[in-house]
């Protein structure tokens, strides 16, 4: 094994700083005065980060002796005087353990045996960089949340569950987040709007984007019903093919989920399409709605309560994006059957394909073997997509028919 090198162990260090910061930040106590002697604190005197040197044998010394005193002297200079106090019951600075080797032809050397990182502030200092910056940023913010609603414990699985996104505020964020969390938790006001909060800059966006922090500190700080801030709802386009279903003859609605879920319509079929165009220029069709499915906000769709005792049909865009929102709509409506997704329908439209610009590479369990083979026929020809638009609205309905099992209305079935 080779010598590690004061770059490689800078590397090992800093991933471990990259892993362990949050549990660092939540669980280290930090050097401070003892209320009860006015004596300075130290931080723990087990080492945080041991990293093993791994000194050479005596022939390879002797293979390469300047090489060997070049890299013994770097570690001096890590643990000289200049480095700090490397003694090994002060480990607030770099600390190299040394050995000394007795050899036949090379005669008694020290060696450096192993590196040991006594505080995440030492690991902080041995890494330096960014990483370092980050540390001491999350070391200050998880101290400013603890001091600002007096808790030293139960915030801690906030802040690890969230270290990224704390990390990632700018502090004037930072210090409205915490504004927030504080207004709320002192103010039990009952249900209110996102803009309704007396607090400059938050508004209904803000709300969405930190939404899952301030409910995990208020949830820290005991107050978890003070949440009760509603986000705007979902809202979902859908055309109700049949008159006979349309309430009071209304036949092109869009409004919140939890609207749409209470019209007392019972149809038999649902088209779901991903494509609103698509949408709109549905004919009548007998007891039949086609509701826009909006992307990955499929998921709404089965919040439609009268969707549930329907036949529901789905037809995304024929890319790896429309096969992860269709196994995405099954693990809600699992008897979802999709159209115009097969392997047939691509190869006989293969002058339109474009470049699919970021595939999805994952897997999806809740396809069918023909969409699966649909999909991997996709990759195999180098992540193309076959857009909804662009086959031929003759060859959708004739497909959406043989799907449906039915035709659309004709023009006199109409009236």
């Amino acid at each position: 094994m080779t010598m590690l090198t004061v770059a490689e162990a800078r590397a090992k260090a800093r991933n471990r700083l990259r892993s362990s910061m949050s549990t660092w930040a939540t669980r280290h106590e930090p050097i401070g005065t003892s209320p009860d002697e006015g004596s300075e604190v130290s931080a723990p005197t087990a080492a945080v980060v041991e990293i093993a040197l791994h000194p050479p044998t005596e022939k390879q010394v002797l293979q390469d002796q300047p090489a060997a005193m070049e890299w013994a002297g770097s570690w001096r200079k890590i643990a000289s005087p200049d480095a700090g106090d490397s003694k090994p019951e002060n480990l607030s600075h770099p600390v190299v353990d040394w050995t000394e080797r007795s050899w036949a032809r090379v005669g008694r050397q020290q060696i450096p045996l192993r590196l040991r990182l006594g505080t995440p502030e030492t690991v902080a200092n041995f890494v330096g960089g960014d990483d370092a910056r980050q540390w001491r940023r999350l070391r200050d913010r998880t101290a400013t949340i603890r001091s600002r609603f007096h808790d030293q414990h139960t915030a801690a699985s906030a802040i690890t569950a969230h270290t990224k996104r704390i990390l990632g505020l700018g502090q004037a964020e930072f210090d409205t987040l915490l504004d927030v969390v504080e207004w709320l938790r002192d103010h039990p006001v009952g249900t209110l709007r996102p803009r309704q909060l007396p607090i400059r800059g938050v508004d209904s966006k803000w709300f969405e984007t930190h939404r899952s922090l301030v409910t995990a500190l208020l949830e820290a700080t005991r107050r978890p019903d003070a949440i009760d801030v509603l986000d705007a709802q979902p809202r979902i386009r859908m055309r109700i093919l049949d008159p006979n279903l349309a309430p009071s003859g209304l036949s092109d609605i869009t409004a919140p989920v939890s609207q749409l879920s209470e019209l007392t319509i019972a149809p038999r079929l649902v088209f779901v399409f991903e494509n609103l165009e698509s949408v709109l220029a549905m004919p009548a069709w007998i007891s039949a709605v086609a509701v826009h499915g909006s992307g990955y906000a499929v998921d709404n769709v089965a919040r439609l309560a009268w969707v549930h005792g329907a036949r529901v049909i789905y037809w995304g865009d024929l890319d790896s994006h429309g096969f992860a929102i269709l196994s995405r709509l099954r693990t809600h409506l699992p008897g979802v059957k999709s159209t115009l997704m097969d392997e047939g329908i691509l190869i006989d439209h293969k002058d339109l394909w474009v470049q699919e610009p970021k595939p999805h590479a994952g897997k999806f369990p809740e396809l069918t073997g023909t969409e699966a083979r649909a999909l991997a026929r996709l990759r195999t020809e180098g992540d193309v997509r076959l857009e909804q638009e662009r086959i031929p609205w003759g060859t959708v309905l004739e497909r959406l028919t043989a799907s449906a099992g039915e035709p659309a209305l004709t023009a006199g079935e109409q009236g």
